[in-house]
């Protein structure tokens, strides 16, 4: 090994290095950023080192440079802008669309190149076929998310059997090009096969699993990434890729079970009902409250607890959220946020609007840090929370039981902002409203939680 080749060896290390610090860092949101910054720190060297190692050696003539230069400062144009004009609610919908460039892309390197040991052919096959799943699963996902496609689950007749016949037909493609030096159009159908798939895949999916479906897209980025790190012989792409997809399977896992659902229950779909506002059919008389009077309540209230749902992100009341929680704090009310993993549409959607609004990070407590708190809590303010709250998963035999939910019937009181007694995506009554402690505060969350700020202002002790 030349010395040249030794320092690059060095420096992909300490790339990978980076990428495992970034990693460890994001997980809490006080370190969250900085992760992110050491993270892309140590891609950047290493696409830099990739760049010096391919004039080194020759590799690319003068218009293929041009063409990885172009390629390159379109790229980061276009990611340095989506990243600063997309607002905080559409976050999970460009996490999508990133997923689907990570995977397009991982397996265009694979069509592109033509493999030559049985390593990587067999990596080239997999590599097309996880991620052209990737590409076209994240973009109906995006879709999804973004409401151009439908929430509710979309069932495609007999798509069940077309997808098994998509594999086998992908398998068949797979054993040509492996087993007997097929053509690299064999490749081309296995891309075929799966970006169908891949459609097949996510359709059936509701908007209530989109939180797991987001990171089981994750997951499958980042090993589509690690086979193409494979087909090319890249240490930082096996080393990248391979972080991705272990650390997007296990928040998988960790969401499954946070629904208490398996992830096979969720590929099946069918779950979730869209964004519809359902009307309730309950029977059962609820309490109403006044703005006035909710103020009052929070203002003589030793300790608050605010748990944030999708309504506050759809209303984009996060600023709201924290400027009340600031009030309170202020006049020495003890506030903390609760938060449910699956609350939001990607695994942290909560935590990242909270902090966009600068929540401080230690008042963002997770589900098992606050259940123990609710029976000390004088207050619970629920915004846009619905089936994490509902007390239906503690008994069986209905859409949600067995999901953990945040115990917040255990609380002296509790104010929901909602702006009607609409079902969650589990399709049924939340029996929190029905709880003698618990009062409705019928209200958009944007409006609701200004006109609790002003009212705390005027009723404060």
């Amino acid at each position: 090994m030349s010395a040249f080749d030794a320092v690059v060896h060095l420096v992909y290390l300490a790339c990978a290095t980076c990428f495992v610090i970034g990693l460890h860092q994001m997980n809490a949101p006080a370190t969250a950023k900085r992760g992110n910054r050491v993270s892309a720190a140590g891609m950047g060297v290493a696409i830099l080192t990739t760049a010096v190692v391919l004039i080194h050696d020759h590799s690319v003539r003068a218009g293929a440079a041009w063409a990885l230069i172009i390629g390159g400062v379109a790229g980061a144009v276009a990611g340095l802008i989506a990243a600063r004009r997309v607002k905080m609610t559409a976050m999970p919908q460009l996490v999508s669309l990133f997923n689907a460039v990570g995977g397009g892309a991982a397996a265009l390197i694979a069509l592109g190149d033509r493999a030559t040991t049985t390593e990587a052919t067999v990596t080239a096959v997999l590599d097309v076929a996880i991620g052209g799943v990737t590409f076209s699963g994240s973009l109906i996902a995006s879709g999804k998310l973004a409401g151009r496609v439908p929430g509710k689950p979309l069932i495609v007749p007999f798509g069940r059997i077309i997808t098994l016949a998509l594999a086998a037909i992908a398998t068949l493609f797979a054993v040509l090009f492996v087993g007997f030096d097929g053509p690299v159009a064999s490749l081309y159908g296995i891309a075929a096969c799966a970006l169908v798939a891949g459609v097949l895949f996510t359709l059936p999916i509701g908007g209530a699993d989109m939180p797991v479906v987001i990171s089981l897209l994750n997951a499958f980025t980042g090993t589509a990434v690690a086979m193409a790190g494979f087909v090319l012989e890249s240490t930082p792409l096996i080393i990248a890729g391979a972080l991705v997809g272990a650390a997007g399977a296990i928040l998988t896992k960790l969401m499954a079970d946070a629904m208490n659902r398996s992830i096979g229950a969720i590929i099946a779909g069918g779950y979730g009902t869209g964004d519809a506002v359902a009307v309730s059919a309950t029977s059962q008389p609820v309490r109403e409250v006044t703005v006035d009077d909710a103020a009052i309540q929070l203002a003589y209230a030793g300790k608050v607890v605010i748990v944030p749902g999708y309504g506050l992100a759809a209303a984009q009341a996060q600023h709201e959220a924290v400027a009340l929680a600031q009030a309170l704090t202020e006049q020495g009310v003890r506030v903390s946020y609760a938060i449910h993993p699956v609350a939001g549409r990607m695994p942290g959607h909560m935590n990242v609007l909270l902090a966009e609004a600068n929540a401080p990070y230690d008042q963002l407590k997770d589900l098992e840090e606050s259940n123990p708190e609710f029976s000390r809590t004088d207050v619970v303010l629920i915004v846009g929370a619905n089936d994490v709250t509902n007390p239906a998963a503690r008994r069986p035999g209905n859409p949600v039981s067995g999901m953990p939910i945040l115990d917040v019937d255990k609380a002296r009181s509790v104010i929901v902002i909602k702006r009607s007694l609409g079902h969650g995506y589990a399709g049924i009554d939340n029996e929190l409203y029905t709880d003698p402690r618990t009062a409705m505060l019928f209200s958009d969350a944007k409006a609701g939680l200004a006109a609790l700020l002003a009212g705390l202002h005027a009723y404060a002790p």
